[in-house]
């Protein structure tokens, strides 16, 4: 494969591996929720090359879908390359503007995008789709970036976008009315959506007349567990009576891609018969409750369509002034230039076909990321949830204030359903303070037991932190496939002072379960060292952890 070479591409490459994690802090009085939290629909305020790394904690590697819309650098958008990267040449950029006679500006550009690109495919699913808006000035360098760092082979489409049907406002040369949308998977292509295309084909007949069968009820692949969505799991009835819960053909129990407030279920539970019902084999070997064999419920598609591949010629999903009109209509003025249209969203957001995706924009704009996630979700019941990002001053005034307006209802929207307002929640939230265990913990300020629990159990294991699992007085805060890792810690000076691991610590640690358990303390009193009085005590499988002694040596 071809490579692509730009100026300052040696210095970024891994630039995106030293970008300090940062706290989040909430903003309650900017959020719309009743309770604040990183579990709801999230904007951030903030740099987004900090803010993206801050999130890998929270959803790395959950990301369903992806959407931005960078700067075009067409040389009159004024933007500015922010990186602090350590390099006398970038150094030199740092700060300033980037206009069109900028001799670098493609290479700054490249700079700029590179480590938010390698982020975001850590934030990614397997299954997760990227896609990304962008027009003539940078299409072909972006097209090598990302096959660079996606892969060519995972390369869905490169869709142009009829953003104006006049053709364009070039006075002269060629107009050009349209975009490109860059798409791309990040290595598991399969549940990528389908467009329903007409076809004759009803091969089956009942009381009510010709159908074919469509998708089994059942959820399968990534989150398709009971656990994962546990509102999900109920009985529906057989047409015998029999009742059926969703159950994996491992053996494991499942759940229903839908709950019960779809109205396709609620149809389904006051007759049967609106399904149709096979006996399905479990996995050699396997079986539930004594039985090889399970009902299996799938849908009756009696209108004349058939799932196919969408087409990537994207001239019916709006244009670049339908954007700027429902802005004006949301707002009351034309608060934004450059706001894509809502339909145009609302396909990208539903690529993939979990109904209960995240859904990521880090160059939130004037929020139709969010727009198109509220809307797909009351037209389908879904359950997807929304990371906007935006770095500039607007991130209230506009961003939020959009989708505070689009929650809670426009009165003189022409679409109805916006007149009532589309329901929902966020939170607010900004950048707070680095969290470096070295260098910025020097006491000053000092970060809360979560926030310390959440950089130390992502860096330890590279695995998401569950706040709910933490157990603050025993210094539990997680576990792995491979580690329980514990933390001693508060933010007061005198006690890291004086906390240090023992022997009485390391035994109300619970019953060894042949994991390492990592042990993060300001100081310890214990030889681990001695395998007799390991034996002795049964506190088998402990690493100490040192916390950083800048933490605990203050003056004072």
């Amino acid at each position: 494969m071809a490579s692509l070479t730009f100026k300052g591409k040696t210095f970024v490459q891994n630039h995106h591996l030293a970008v300090k994690f940062h706290q989040l802090v909430p903003k309650k009085d900017k959020s719309l929720s009743k309770k604040v939290s990183l579990n709801d629909n999230l904007i951030i305020h903030g740099d987004n090359l900090i803010a993206l790394k801050a999130l890998l904690p929270i959803v790395g590697g959950k990301v369903k879908i992806v959407a931005i819309d960078p700067p075009y650098n067409t040389g009159t958008e004024h933007w500015v390359y922010n990186d602090n990267v350590n390099s006398p040449m970038m150094q030199e950029w740092f700060k300033k503007v980037v206009d069109r006679d900028d001799f670098t500006r493609h290479d700054k550009w490249l700079c700029m995008m590179m480590p938010r690109l390698k982020i975001l495919k850590e934030l990614m699913s397997r299954d997760g789709i990227i896609a990304v808006n962008i027009d003539d000035n940078e299409v072909f360098h972006l097209g090598k970036l990302m096959d660079e760092i996606f892969g060519e082979d995972n390369r869905l489409a490169c869709a142009p976008w009829l953003a104006e049907p006049s053709g364009g406002k070039e006075k002269k040369g060629l107009r050009k009315g349209h975009g490109y949308v860059l798409i791309y998977h990040n290595g598991d292509d399969s549940n990528v959506s389908q467009e329903e295309r007409s076809t004759g084909e009803l091969d089956e007949k009942d009381k009510l007349g010709k159908f074919r069968k469509g998708r089994e009820l059942s959820k399968w692949g990534a989150g398709s567990l009971r656990e994962d969505r546990p509102d999900m799991w109920f009985p529906l009835r057989t047409p015998q009576g029999e009742e059926v819960y969703p159950i994996r053909n491992d053996g494991k129990e499942g759940r229903w891609r839908w709950g019960k407030k779809n109205p396709k279920i609620q149809a389904a539970l006051e007759n049967p018969d609106l399904l149709k019902w096979e006996l399905r084999t479990f996995d050699d070997g396997v079986k539930y409750k004594g039985k090889s064999e399970r009902w299996a419920p799938y849908e009756k598609i009696r209108d004349k369509k058939k799932s196919s591949g969408w087409s990537t010629w994207l001239d019916t999903y709006g244009f670049n002034a339908d954007g700027t009109r429902l802005i004006k209509e949301i707002f009351g003025d034309k608060q934004f230039d450059t706001a894509k249209p809502l339909s145009l969203m609302e396909w990208l957001v539903s690529l993939h076909s979990d109904e209960n995706a995240i859904v990521l924009d880090s160059f939130a704009g004037s929020g139709t990321t969010a727009h198109a996630v509220l809307s797909l979700n009351n037209d389908d019941e879904g359950n997807r949830r929304f990371i906007l990002i935006e770095c500039e001053e607007y991130a209230d005034k506009i961003t939020a204030e959009r989708v505070r307006r689009v929650i809670k209802g426009v009165k003189k929207a022409s679409d109805e359903s916006l007149q009532k307002g589309l329901g929902g929640s966020f939170s607010f939230f900004e950048l707070g303070n680095p969290i470096e265990m070295t260098s910025i913990l020097e006491g000053k300020k000092l970060p809360n037991y979560i926030e310390l629990a959440r950089y130390i159990f992502y860096t330890a294991t590279g695995e998401e932190f569950n706040p709910s699992k933490v157990k603050e007085k025993s210094g539990f805060i997680g576990e792995s496939k491979d580690y329980e890792v514990y933390l001693f810690y508060k933010p007061d000076i005198e006690y890291l002072k004086s906390t240090a691991l023992t022997l009485d610590m390391a035994k109300k640690l619970g019953e060894y379960k042949n994991k390492t358990r990592l042990v993060f303390a300001p100081s310890k009193y214990l030889d681990l060292n001695d395998s007799e009085l390991i034996e002795a005590h049964g506190i088998k499988g402990i690493v100490y952890c040192q916390l950083p002694f800048e933490i605990y040596k203050l003056k004072g």
